[in-house]
């Protein structure tokens, strides 16, 4: 799962910055409620990814409370492209397989 939740979660900070909470209920809501993930699973990943130089954050008031928001840096922009051309490639490669000739 974890390199298919990074492409994910770059993905969706690929359409601006968002706090956890905000990013997780993308990923609900862009895959029809299979990805519902616990905030274990979230916030981890956002770290990481931020400590690997993809993302950035800071604070903001959202909502009247305050959030740690994560926003995708120059390297994050240049990595979800390169990762979800390798993921369409894949899944390509995966169908392919799966499917049965008629």
């Amino acid at each position: 799962m974890r390199g298919h939740l990074d492409v994910m979660l770059l993905s969706v900070l690929a359409d601006g910055p968002a706090h956890g909470y905000a990013v997780s209920e993308q990923l609900r809501a862009r895959s029809g409620g299979v990805f519902s993930l616990p905030e274990g699973t979230i916030y981890p990943a956002l770290h990481r990814l931020e400590q690997e130089g993809l993302l950035s954050s800071g604070w903001a008031v959202v909502g009247g409370r305050r959030r740690r928001v994560y926003q995708l840096t120059r390297q994050g922009r240049a990595q979800v492209v390169q990762r979800q051309r390798a993921w369409g490639t894949f899944a390509s490669a995966v169908n392919s397989v799966l499917e049965r000739p008629t």
